[in-house]
């Protein structure tokens, strides 16, 4: 495939006409294939892709579908490549984009609004109401790379300039693929009421977006910072991101603790990470009269929430989808000047043509698998010729 007349590109970053891309066949069934290389339209650019980290919602969507939404529905056998949390090279330019140069290090947000429902003037991108609506004669602009669009797990992608983030020389590429995950829990303390310094804050759930929220509230300057969890080792990594307490809920009583903390009238948010049964109910015994809850994880099932306890409370309950309101800008500056080591979460590297067994160690927790990445070759060549 030649790329159009209206792209830019540079003899620096020769860009193929194909590429290796993992593409989704039956539930489970992922395979690399080759797919032409895609082009950037306008306000868009060609992103040579140098690491993805896999995201639980990867595995989510690879084995049932949603929140995916290929051409309407699920997934499935539509060509479909997956993968969201993904940083590269910027290698070619789409129409009137002078805000990139080719040859710049970019991470990415998953989403861009249509820029013209509701929603989207008002911000949320996140909650786009055309979401899921780009193709055929229904294209109305939408793309959530690696959920609407192709995603990561390939060489090159195309995004929009507005979710783009600009990556600082020195963090390495697998650093850069974790400022999604720093920036997903960075909007939802931006909507549990933003600046937090001085206020008191419960993670729940030491996976990797609960990690990343105690190190953003410590770096906010939330005082205290609790995180709750079953697995020591991933509460040692909270403490070193900025828990001031940690609580094993197989050995106390996480509620009793929160509140024995915090002068036993509860703290002032609860960002929820772990998407437990009874983890709404047990988030709002936790806050103090007139706090907030955050829900920042897929629940395996619908449970009861006792609805009347958060009214007689005046407890606020907030639901956040993805990165939105550019958090990941904020997140990257905080990552920027070393206000925490989000490396800690990094746990594997694979290539990517091993992507099925780093699917495996991360579905799996295999070694204690966090977050996994996976690296195309061009980026280790290079690595090694800058050396």
């Amino acid at each position: 495939m030649t790329l159009p007349d209206t792209v830019t590109v540079s003899a620096d970053y020769p860009v193929p006409g194909k590429m290796k891309a993992w593409v989704l066949g039956d539930p489970g069934e992922i395979t690399l294939s080759e797919k032409p290389v895609p082009a950037p339209g306008r306000a868009e650019v060609l992103v040579r892709i140098d690491a993805v980290a896999i995201c639980a919602t990867d595995l989510e969507i690879i084995h049932h579908g949603p929140p995916a939404q290929i051409q309407g529905g699920d997934p499935f056998n539509k060509n479909f490549t997956p993968g969201h949390e993904y940083m590269g090279t910027v290698v070619a330019l789409g129409q009137g984009v002078d805000e990139y140069e080719i040859g710049e290090r970019v991470t990415v947000e998953i989403h861009a609004g249509c820029g013209q429902c509701k929603r989207c003037r008002q911000g949320m991108y996140t909650s786009c109401h055309n979401y899921g609506k780009n193709y055929g004669d229904v294209d109305k602009g939408h793309r959530a790379n690696g959920f609407t669009t192709d995603g990561g797990f390939a060489e090159y992608a195309v995004n929009n300039i507005n979710t783009l983030v600009h990556v600082d020389d020195n963090m390495s590429d697998e650093e850069a693929t974790l400022v999604v995950t720093a920036g997903t829990a960075m909007y939802g303390l931006t909507e549990l009421g933003g600046l937090v310094a001085g206020e008191s804050v419960v993670v729940t759930g030491p996976g990797p977006i609960g990690l990343m929220g105690v190190a953003v509230a410590k770096a906010l300057g939330a005082q205290p910072v609790i995180l709750t969890g079953t697995r020591d080792n991933r509460l040692e990594i909270g403490k070193q991101l900025g828990a001031d307490h940690v609580i094993n809920v197989r050995r106390e009583d996480a509620v009793e603790k929160v509140r024995e903390l915090n002068g036993g009238k509860g703290v002032d948010y609860v960002l929820e990470c772990a998407g437990a049964p009874n983890g709404v109910n047990e988030a709002a015994l936790m806050v103090n009269r007139g706090g907030k809850i955050c829900l920042a994880a897929f629940p395996g099932n619908s449970p009861e929430v006792d609805v009347a306890y958060l009214v007689r409370n005046n407890i606020y309950l907030y639901g956040i989808r993805g990165e939105g309101r550019a958090a990941t800008h904020r997140a990257e500056a905080f990552m920027r000047q070393k206000r925490f080591d989000a490396t800690l979460i990094h746990t594997h590297t694979f290539d990517m043509g091993d992507l099925q067994e780093a699917l495996r160690y991360a579905r799996d927790r295999v070694g204690d698998a966090i977050k996994v990445v996976v690296k195309n070759k061009h980026a280790e060549a290079r690595r090694v010729a800058a050396e």
